[in-house]
């Protein structure tokens, strides 16, 4: 294993790429990568690591397998072991197929609204099993938990990443996430300072103003950041949010006032600083490729996350200390924060930062998605479901000749990841006697043609929060054909996968009678437990426990 070499002995532009972190497909073959805009051919990812000596990758895509595979091909391009990073929130699997994928972090929130204790136990295995399977592949940074408090239902960006809409709950089970972890050597990160929660704005397309007082923020965003502090987290990753109470000048991420005065001093953070990825549209568009590092540097990052430019980014910030802009110690400072760090990594962990062991390329099938981790993921999913009116739908298929329409509604068909031909949302209802009908953001609206179809219809819905994507457009377009089916009197059925804001929408409209199940996750696991109820399959038996 290579060992850290002596701060001193590098020169200013390999301590200022040491605090630079660059995205990268986990896919092994340049014909494989999906976003291209962001993750560069393998060429240059070599050239970035090996001769430029940037300090970390953050990836994304490929299965677990490939991404072994991968991580242990990157740390054999670097010169100093590499930080190996991914926005895991909801387990390895939700980025890294075959892995363990657990519910969104707000169905333990749910769970905590009946049990405390059995939701504290479920966050601290969640953090167990993630940094056990996130090791077993060579991840060492955990860009997770988000510790926001979700209490704007319109957030299109956190929405079911958060715990919970009250800073207590947020704060009791990331501490428990955060403990689940320690006992590997992996760093975890607390995000987005000083808390993104209560946004209406896509930080990834825009700039988001939140115009709470100081007070308030003290009461709401910042104690569950405090609470992460005190459990040990490692890193905390900044929120890229105008504050003017803060700062009226400068997005959080680039602001001294909130970086190094706020967080550093006042809250005493001595951990890694993290910038959001500097790429995202609220800094990118307004600051630029290379001014942007700068002030974050200036602020008191001490990583700068996905710049735009990995090469003009080392460079200007070079020239702002060679200027007198950025004084060398800042540079020092944050080089020695990242040394502890990655020391901390390399302690104790079964397979060495820098690399694996080739004798047994396996080994980390060992690790992943096992029975316990399964069971957990489960009775989370159990846990947390809804359900209401007259349940169940059926336990028998429909006649012949009267078959129903499985009518599911997702974002994008192309990109939507947890359902195929396979999947319990798709095959199960066709059991029953349902065909099958999609439609997305992309399908035109509804037809004269449709409004005269008088099918049974059962709705299932896949919305939830995410980065880059307006789930409003996606409310409207499910809101339409609801209150089509209720017109049309043909509605048998309503199954919600994803944020619970859209049931709280929804449940109103109902008929008291009309069965609903609602599940926070969107998994596979969780389409074939909700299906369960839905269609009795306890009693039936018509091959569902295949599922689950």
């Amino acid at each position: 294993m290579n060992s850290l070499p002596d701060i001193q002995s590098l020169s200013l532009a390999q301590q200022v790429a040491q605090m630079v972190v660059v995205r990268a497909s986990g896919y092994l073959f340049d014909h494989q990568i999906q976003y291209p805009a962001w993750e560069p051919p393998a060429a240059k990812l070599q050239h970035w690591i090996q001769d430029w000596g940037v300090g970390g990758v953050i990836l994304l895509g490929a299965s677990a397998g490939e991404l072994a595979l991968r991580s242990r091909q990157l740390q054999e391009y670097a010169p100093i072991p590499l930080l190996i990073a991914a926005d895991i929130e909801e387990g390895v699997g939700q980025r890294f197929a075959g892995a363990t994928w657990f519910p969104p972090p707000m169905a333990i929130g749910a769970i905590a609204c009946e049990s405390l204790d059995k939701a504290q136990n479920h966050a601290r295995k969640m953090g167990v099993i993630t940094a056990q399977e996130a090791l077993a592949i060579g991840i060492n940074w955990i860009l997770a938990p988000v510790v926001d408090v979700n209490n704007n239902p319109q957030n299109p960006v956190i929405n079911v990443r958060a715990f919970s809409d009250t800073p207590e709950t947020v704060s009791q089970l990331a501490c428990q996430f955060i403990r689940g972890t320690q006992d590997s050597p992996v760093l975890t990160t607390a995000k987005h300072f000083p808390g993104h929660g209560d946004t209406a704005i896509d930080s990834h397309l825009n700039l988001p103003i939140l115009s709470h007082s100081r007070s308030r923020l003290a009461e709401i965003e910042f104690p569950p950041f405090q609470g992460a502090m005190a459990a040990g987290v490692d890193a905390v990753m900044t929120a890229h949010l105008l504050i003017p109470s803060l700062d009226e000048q400068f997005p959080a991420t680039l602001s001294e006032k909130v970086l190094t005065q706020l967080l550093r001093q006042e809250l005493g953070f001595e951990g890694l600083i993290v910038t959001d990825a500097l790429i995202m549209g609220a800094i990118a568009n307004r600051y630029g490729a290379t001014e942007a590092p700068v002030k974050a540097v200036e602020a008191g990052a001490d990583i700068l996350l996905m710049p735009v430019n990995p090469e003009t980014t080392i460079q200007a910030i070079c020239e702002a200390v060679t200027a007198g802009r950025i004084s060398r110690d800042r540079i020092l400072a944050s080089v020695e924060r990242i040394w502890q760090a990655k020391a901390k990594i390399s302690r104790g962990a079964e397979v060495p930062v820098s690399r694996s062991d080739p004798s047994q390329p396996l080994s980390f099938l060992n690790h992943l998605a096992q029975p316990t981790a399964m069971q957990t993921v489960t009775q989370i999913l159990r846990d947390s479901q809804q359900v209401g009116g007259s349940l169940p739908l059926r336990s028998k298929p429909l006649p012949n000749s009267s078959q129903g329409r499985n009518l599911i509604i997702v974002d994008d068909i192309l990109t939507c990841d947890v359902l195929g031909r396979n999947a319990p949302a798709v095959i199960l209802p066709q059991q029953f006697g349902y065909q099958l009908q999609w439609v997305d953001r992309h399908t035109p609206g509804i037809s004269r043609e449709e409004n005269d179809r008088l099918i049974p219809t059962l709705l299932q819905l896949f919305i939830r929060g995410n980065p880059f994507r307006n789930t409003a457009g996606l409310t409207t377009v499910a809101m339409n054909w609801l209150q089509q089916l209720l017109k049309n009197q043909i509605l048998e059925a309503l199954v919600i996968y994803g944020s619970p804001y859209i049931l709280e929408q929804f449940r109103p409209h109902l008929p008291a009678q009309t069965p609903y199940v609602y599940s926070y996750g969107q998994m596979p696991e969780a389409q074939a437990i909700a299906l369960k109820v839905l269609f009795d399959q306890i009693e039936s038996g018509y091959g569902l426990t295949e599922f689950i």
